[in-house]
C-alpha cells in the first residue's frame, strides 16, 4: 500500500533538488558573468534558508538532525560565498546549540570557542559527529576569511583531528558508517574533503604571511615549506613557493629566494608576483640585464587576459581569493600595474645604455596613455609620473639617440601645456622642525603651479641641449636663458632670516623641489656658459660657470669648463687650482635618483681630463 513520504523525506528530497540545481548553475560558471553567478548564489541561499526554517519549525530530534545540519551546511556555504559572514556565523551558532539540545546538554556561553568544544564533545561518537565536523569546517573558513587566525590556533587540536577524519577517514567509526549510508544521506553543495584540503593550504599561506610580516621569517618558512606538499591547485602551491622566497629574501639569502621564485613559476606560469619579486632581487644584486629581462617578461605576462580559476572536482563555490584576504598577504602578493612596469622598463633601459630600446618603451607607454581605453588607463595612471614628466623623459631619451628634432617636439608639447599656468613668483620655505624634507604647506593647486614652473623650465633646458647637440650655440643660449628666467621666479626663504620678498603667488615648504631647482639652475647656467665658450664670449662664460658652481657645487662639468675658460683668459694657475678642486670632489649624485631630464646630456663639447692634467704638468705644479 502506498505511503506518502514523511516530512523529513520530503525535506531531504527538496534539499537534494536544490543542491543539483546549484551544481548545474556552478557548472555553467565559465559561461556566465560574475553578476549572474552572484544572482544564482543569492537564489540558492534564499531557498536553502527557507527550507532550514521549515525544518527548525519543529523541535530538534535525533531522527532529522542530520538533515537539518546538512541544510545548515549548504546554507552557510552559499552565505559565505557571498561574504555574508554574520549570517553564516549566526546559523552555525544556532545549529551548535540545537546539537547540544538533542544530546541533552546545555550551552551557557556566548563564546564561540567554548561552544564548539562543547558541541564536538556532546556529538561524540554519535551519527551527528561527522555533520558537526562539517560545520566546524565552515567556521574555520569564516575565521580564515575574516583573518581571525588566533581562533583557528585556539582550536588547533580539533582542526588537526578534523583533517584526519574528513580527509583520511582515520579514527572515526561513525563517519565510516555515515559513508556507508551515503545514498540515503542529504546531498551537500561542496564536498567536505575538498573544503578541508582548501582550508589547510590557505591557512598555512595566511599564517606564513602573518609570521613573515611580524619578522619571524624562519618560522614562516617552515610553515610554508610544509604547506607546499599539501594537495591543492597549482596556483596555491605556487603561492607557498613564492612566500618561501620572500622569507629567504628577508633572511638575506637572495640566491635561494630566486630558486623559490623559479619553482613558483614552474608550478604556475601565471604567478606574476614571482616574476616581480625576482626582478627586485636582481635589482638588489645589481644584475641590470637580468632585471630588464624580468621586467620585460613581467610586462608581457600582465598584458595577457586574466586567467579564470579552474573548478576542480565539480562545484567550488568557495574560492581561495575569498579565504586569502589578509592585508599582510595582499602586500606580499601585490604587483605594479602593466603601465608602471612598462615605465620602469623604459627608464631602466635608458639608464643602462640600451637607449634605443628604452625609447621604444617610452613611446609605447605614451601611446597606451593616449589610447581609447581611457577607463583602464585612469585606474593605473596615478602610480606613474605626471604626463609632462613622461614627455620630458621620453624627449631626453630621444636626444640620447641623436634625435634632437623629435626631442624638441616633445618639449614643445610640455611648454604649450604648462607655460600659461606658471605663477609670477614662488617662495620655497624651509620646513619646520620635525617635518620631513618633502613636507609641503600648500594646496594641491599650489603644488601643481610649482610643478608647472619646474616642468616648463626643464623643457627649455632640454631644448637648449638639443641646440647644443646641433652646435647652434646662439639658440642654445636663448633656450638656457629662458630656463633661467623661469627659475629666478623662485625665491628661497630661510626660517631664521626673513628677507623682504614681494607677495608670492605660491608658498611651498622646500624639499625635493629645492633639489630639482638647484640642479636645474646649475645645469642651465653651466651649459649657457659652455655655449658662450664656443662663441668665444669668455667673460660671460666665466660668469655663468661660476654662478653654476654656487648653485650646484658638485657639478664636475661646470668645474672643468670653468678651469678651461680661466686657462683661455691666461689665468692658468687659477685654472689648475679649479681643476684640482673639481677632481677632488667625491660626492656624486647617483643617476638612478635623478629625473632623466636632469642628467648630463650625452652630447656636446667635452674636455679630456688627461689633456688637462698634462697642461698642469707643463706648468710645473705636479
Amino acid at each position: 500500500m502506498y505511503q506518502p513520504p514523511s516530512l523529513p523525506e520530503k525535506w531531504s528530497q527538496e534539499n537534494n533538488e536544490l543542491v543539483n540545481k546549484c551544481k548545474q548553475q556552478e557548472a555553467a560558471g565559465g559561461a556566465v558573468s560574475r553578476d549572474h553567478r552572484q544572482s544564482s548564489l543569492r537564489w540558492c541561499s534564499s531557498e536553502f534558508h527557507k527550507l532550514l526554517r521549515k525544518i527548525q519549525g519543529i523541535p530538534p530530534h535525533v531522527d532529522h538532525s542530520q538533515l537539518e545540519l546538512a541544510v545548515v551546511y549548504n546554507t552557510c556555504v552559499c552565505f559565505t560565498a557571498q561574504s555574508q559572514f554574520s549570517e553564516a556565523e549566526l546559523l552555525l551558532k544556532e545549529a551548535t546549540e540545537r546539537v547540544l539540545q538533542v544530546t541533552g546538554n546545555n550551552a551557557d556561553t556566548s563564546d564561540p570557542l567554548v561552544l564548539w568544544r562543547a558541541g564536538l564533545k556532546s556529538a561524540g561518537n554519535t551519527a551527528l559527529h561527522p555533520h558537526v565536523l562539517y560545520l566546524l569546517c565552515l567556521q574555520w573558513a569564516l575565521w580564515l576569511a575574516k583573518c581571525q587566525l588566533e581562533n583557528i590556533g585556539e582550536l588547533q587540536e580539533q582542526m588537526s583531528s578534523l583533517c584526519e577524519i574528513v580527509c583520511d577517514g582515520v579514527g572515526d567509526g561513525s563517519l565510516s558508517e555515515a559513508k556507508g549510508r551515503l545514498s540515503k544521506s542529504p546531498l551537500l553543495v561542496m564536498e567536505p574533503k575538498r573544503l578541508t584540503e582548501l582550508l589547510q593550504i590557505c591557512t598555512s599561506i595566511a599564517q606564513g604571511a602573518e609570521k613573515l610580516n611580524e619578522g619571524r621569517s624562519s618560522e614562516a618558512l617552515s610553515v610554508l615549506q610544509a604547506a607546499s606538499a599539501l594537495p591543492a591547485t597549482r596556483a596555491l602551491v605556487a603561492y607557498t613557493h613564492l612566500l618561501s622566497g620572500s622569507c629567504l629574501a628577508h633572511m638575506n639569502r637572495p640566491q635561494m629566494a630566486l630558486q623559490c621564485y623559479k619553482r613558483a613559476l614552474e608550478t604556475d606560469s601565471r604567478c606574476v608576483c614571482a616574476l616581480y619579486r625576482s626582478m627586485l632581487i636582481y635589482r638588489q644584486l645589481g644584475n641590470t640585464q637580468a632585471e630588464i629581462q624580468a621586467l620585460r617578461l613581467l610586462h608581457s605576462t600582465l598584458m595577457l587576459p586574466p586567467a579564470t580559476e579552474p573548478v576542480l572536482g565539480g562545484i567550488q563555490p568557495l574560492s581561495p581569493s575569498l579565504l586569502l584576504s589578509s592585508q599582510s598577504l595582499s602586500r606580499l602578493l601585490s604587483v605594479p600595474s602593466a603601465l608602471s612596469v612598462l615605465y620602469s622598463l623604459a627608464l631602466k633601459c635608458v639608464l643602462s645604455g640600451r637607449v634605443t630600446e628604452g625609447v621604444e618603451h617610452y613611446l609605447d607607454l605614451l601611446a597606451a596613455l593616449h589610447s581609447e581605453d581611457q577607463h583602464a588607463v585612469d585606474a593605473e595612471v596615478s602610480v606613474l609620473p605626471r604626463m609632462p614628466e613622461l614627455y620630458l623623459e621620453a624627449g631626453t631619451a630621444l636626444l640620447f639617440t641623436r634625435r634632437p628634432a623629435d626631442c624638441m617636439a616633445f618639449c614643445n608639447e610640455v611648454i604649450s601645456t604648462t607655460l600659461e599656468l606658471v605663477p609670477e613668483k614662488v617662495v620655497l620655505e624651509e620646513p619646520e622642525e620635525g617635518i620631513g624634507g618633502d613636507a609641503r604647506g600648500l594646496s594641491v593647486e599650489g603644488e601643481d603651479k610649482v610643478a608647472m614652473l619646474l616642468w616648463a623650465a626643464a623643457a627649455y633646458l632640454v631644448q637648449g641641449h638639443c641646440h647644443a647637440h646641433l652646435k647652434d650655440w646662439k639658440q642654445a643660449v636663448t633656450h638656457y636663458t629662458r630656463c633661467i628666467n623661469l627659475l629666478v621666479k623662485v625665491h628661497l626663504k630661510n626660517r631664521d632670516f626673513q628677507p623682504q620678498i614681494p607677495a608670492a603667488d605660491v608658498n611651498v615648504k622646500h624639499g625635493k623641489d629645492l633639489c630639482t631647482l638647484q640642479r636645474m639652475k646649475g645645469l642651465s647656467l653651466a651649459w649657457r656658459g659652455i655655449s658662450f665658450t664656443q662663441m668665444d664670449q669668455l667673460r660671460e662664460a666665466l660668469r655663468d660657470l661660476q654662478l653654476s658652481l654656487q648653485a650646484f657645487p658638485d657639478y664636475t662639468g661646470a668645474g672643468l669648463w670653468c678651469g678651461e675658460v680661466l686657462w683661455r683668459l691666461g689665468r692658468k694657475h687659477e685654472a689648475a687650482a679649479c681643476w684640482e678642486k673639481t677632481w677632488s670632489l667625491t660626492t656624486q649624485t647617483s643617476v638612478e635618483k635623478l629625473p632623466l631630464y636632469l642628467q648630463d646630456p650625452q652630447s656636446g663639447p667635452l674636455l679630456d681630463s688627461v689633456e688637462l692634467r698634462f697642461r698642469i704638468q707643463e706648468l710645473g705644479l705636479t
